[in-house]
């Protein structure tokens, strides 16, 4: 079974044969033990560390599409290496960039995302409020704002409503974590562990959806919630938005509240606040044993993991801009 595999340290990759070899690299230069990976096992790679790589390397992984995700030492995300397209459509592509380049059909679009989003944290919300976290007055507030969606008739005014809709329900959660506080949210560094978690769970979100996009006919350059840029893949940041409550959030306040990761898996001895090398491990431990977890899918009738799910809203969009069937965003059902 292929699984992804996560670079917390520098070192060196190489390719050997049909096989990876990474050797680790210490503070003085000096190089470690080697380890061997078989590329049929690989789904992708996550570099925390400095890499050290050569072409014939990146050869290999595109051949076995085999994508690469970086981040710095602030663990925020970089960039990704992707394999050469293999699934891209023009007639999908042509649909996509219509979708886009025409104000109705993008903005009809935009506020799917941002209706799924909102169910998804109202979903949340309504579990924890059943459980002695009080966020009614969040929810109430939610729910004010969710009604102004349908009225939105531009990009800037949708995303306005979608601030302020995240914004209340960081609000919430100084009162579902234990032991741990947020405050306001900040990113560039992250001040606080909260903050910290958010800013490394979202990064794996928006990597999963990249990843599950280039499996499919997508382009994930050509997005409608959030402006195309020439830097980044903007279509995983209008999935993540549906998938960000129901993936990261949960396993946020599961991580906390287990107390899976604690206070000494943090370090402030820097300008802001990162996770460990101890905390990181933990994060994406739970992270691949959630995105492994099956649920009973109410259409197909069959079980599907967590990660699959991403690709089946991947299909449903690709429905949408064919005009084969309207695209109705994920909504949590337990």
């Amino acid at each position: 079974m292929k699984k992804s595999y996560y670079l917390f340290n520098p070192g060196r990759m190489s390719r050997k044969d049909n096989t990876l070899k990474f050797t680790a690299i210490d503070e003085r230069g000096e190089e470690g033990e080697s380890r061997f990976i078989p590329i049929e096992n690989v789904d992708n790679l996550y570099a925390f560390g400095a890499l050290d790589a050569n072409s014939s390397l990146f050869n290999l992984l595109g051949k076995e599409q085999i994508s690469v995700h970086f981040f710095d030492f602030y663990e925020h995300y970089t960039g990704s290496f992707m394999p050469r397209d293999y699934l891209l459509s023009g007639k999908v592509l042509i649909a996509q960039t219509e979708y886009y380049s025409k104000p109705q059909k993008r903005i009809k679009i935009a506020k799917k995302f941002i209706e799924g989003a909102v169910f998804n944290i109202l979903k949340n919300l309504r579990y924890y409020n059943n459980r002695e976290k009080d966020t009614s007055i969040q929810i109430e507030k939610i729910e004010n704002l969710a009604l102004q969606i349908a009225f939105s008739e531009n990009i800037e005014t949708l995303m306005g409503i979608e601030g302020n809709i995240r914004m209340t329900y960081y609000e919430c959660f100084d009162s579902i974590i234990n032991d741990f506080k947020m405050g306001k949210r900040a990113k560039q560094p992250p001040d606080n562990e909260v903050n910290t978690l958010i800013s490394f769970v979202n990064s794996l979100c928006y990597t999963l959806c990249l990843d599950m996009i280039y499996h499919t006919q997508l382009n994930p350059t050509i997005s409608y919630l959030h402006e195309p840029g020439y830097r980044r893949f903007s279509l995983a940041l209008d999935l993540a938005e549906v998938f960000k409550p129901i993936l990261s959030d949960r396993l946020i306040f599961a991580l906390f509240n287990k107390r899976i990761i604690q206070k000494n898996d943090f370090d402030f001895s820097l300008n802001g606040c990162l996770l460990k090398e101890s905390g990181r491990k933990k994060v994406v431990k739970a992270w691949d044993e959630k995105l492994n977890e099956t649920i009973k899918h109410r259409i197909l009738g069959r079980n599907v993991s967590y990660k699959h799910l991403v690709k089946l809203e991947c299909y449903k969009l690709v429905k949408h801009i064919l005009g084969m069937e309207e695209y109705k965003p994920f909504r949590a059902w337990w």
